[in-house]
C-alpha cells in the first residue's frame, strides 16, 4: 500500500510496509491479524529476519577501530548494550531496501573505500577529505548512545568516532552559516534502491549550527570496536542521539554549510509527519502512531510491555537548553 503526502503529492510507503505490524503493534492488533488470516505472513517475515540475524558477522571479524572512553557528559549510558547481531540486521537504510532486513542482505555492494567527503558552502576552508584524513581530525572515542527510531523501536549501541564540532572547527564556518546539511551517497550501481519512488535522492539531512556543534553530535566511523558495517552507514555517518534515528545520515559524501534551513529527505516526502527538528518527544505523536512508548530491539519479546519514551531520548539534561523558549509541538 502507498500513501500520498498531503503536501506535495509525494508517494511514500505505508508504515506497515516500512515496519511489519508485528514489530510495533500491541498484542490485540496481532490477534486481529490472526482472526483475519494475515498473521502467517507477518510471523513468517519475523522468523526470516530472526534466522538471518543468527548469521550476522560477530565483532572481531571486521577491521578494528577502538576508541578511548569519552569524557563528554552524557556520552555513555549504563543501559544494556544491544546485541551486535540485532544492531546489524535490523536497520533503516532505504538505499538498500525498505524492509528492516534488506540492508544487511543487500549492502555488500557498497564500496566504502576509497571514500571522499567534500565540505563546502559557507566556510573559509572548503576541503575534500579522504577517509584517512577525516579519521585524523579527532581522537576516536567510544560512546554508548541510545538510538530511538520514529517507528517506535530503540537500541543501545557503542559507537566509535568524535564530536562533529572537530570537523566544523577545522573548516571554519563563516558568520552567516546557520545550518549544516548532510548528503549521503546515492549511487544506483552500488545501492539498488536509489532511484525508487520512496524518497527524493540523494538522502539529505540537516542540523542547526548549534546542534551540530553540540559535543554529543557524533561523526561516527565504527561501532562495537570495529569499522562500521555497510548496512550501518559505512564508512562514515552522523549520530545525533537526542533525535529520531533518521536524522543521523549514513554513508556521507558531502557536508554543506548554509544560511538557510535545508530541505531534508523525509520532510520533503511528508512534511506533516517529519519535521525539521525531529527531536524525540513522547508528547508529539506521529500522525499514524503514538510516540509515548518504544520497543527495545533484542531485549523485549514480541508481546512484551513497551518502555516509556524519554524526552530528547533521555538526553534532556545535555541538550534541553538548545530549545529553550521553542514550541516543541509546532517545531516537531
Amino acid at each position: 500500500m502507498l500513501i500520498k503526502s498531503s503536501r506535495d503529492g509525494f508517494i511514500h510507503p505505508a508504515s506497515s510496509e516500512i515496519t511489519p505490524r508485528a514489530l510495533y503493534r500491541e498484542r490485540r492488533d496481532i490477534l486481529k491479524l490472526m482472526a483475519s488470516g494475515a498473521a502467517g505472513t507477518v510471523l513468517a517475515s519475523w522468523a526470516s529476519r530472526e534466522a538471518f540475524a543468527q548469521q550476522a558477522q560477530r565483532p572481531g571479524k571486521g577491521a578494528a577501530l577502538a576508541g578511548s572512553k569519552s569524557g563528554v557528559p552524557g556520552a555513555v549510558t549504563m543501559e544494556k548494550v544491544t546485541e551486535y547481531k540485532d544492531a546489524t540486521t535490523y536497520n533503516n537504510f532505504y538505499e538498500f531496501g525498505t524492509d528492516k532486513a534488506d540492508p544487511a542482505k543487500n549492502a555488500h555492494t557498497l564500496k566504502p573505500t576509497p571514500w571522499v567527503v567534500e565540505v563546502e558552502g559557507l566556510v573559509k576552508k572548503p576541503t575534500k577529505f579522504a577517509l584517512e584524513d577525516l579519521l585524523k581530525l579527532g581522537a576516536q572515542e567510544e560512546r554508548i548512545y541510545r538510538l530511538r527510531c520514529v517507528e517506535g523501536w530503540s537500541m543501545v549501541i557503542p559507537w566509535v568516532g568524535y564530536s562533529m564540532s572537530k570537523l566544523i572547527e577545522k573548516v571554519e564556518p563563516l558568520g552567516n552559516a546557520k545550518f549544516v546539511e548532510f548528503i549521503s551517497q546515492a549511487d544506483p550501481k552500488t545501492m539498488p534502491f536509489v532511484g525508487s519512488s520512496v524518497l527524493d535522492w540523494p538522502y539529505v539531512e540537516g542540523l542547526r549550527m548549534d546542534e551540530a556543534m553540540h559535543p554529543l553530535a557524533l561523526l561516527s566511523f565504527g561501532m562495537y570496536g570495529e569499522v562500521l558495517p555497510n548496512q550501518n552507514g559505512a564508512p562514515v555517518r552522523l549520530v545525533v542521539p537526542w533525535k529520531y534515528g533518521f536524522k543521523s545520515g549514513k554513508s556521507l559524501v558531502r557536508i554543506r554549510f548554509t544560511d538557510r534551513e535545508p530541505k531534508t529527505a523525509w520532510n520533503k516526502a511528508a512534511a506533516n509527519e517529519y519535521g525539521f527538528y525531529s527531536n524525540v518527544n513522547p508528547n508529539v505523536d506521529h500522525p499514524r502512531w503514538s510516540q509515548a512508548t518504544e520497543r527495545r530491539i533484542g531485549e523485549d519479546g514480541l508481546f512484551a510491555k513497551k518502555r516509556k519514551t524519554l524526552m530528547f531520548n533521555g538526553y534532556e539534561p545535555q541538550v534541553g537548553q538548545l530549545y529553550a523558549g521553542m514550541d516543541l509541538k509546532k517545531n516537531f
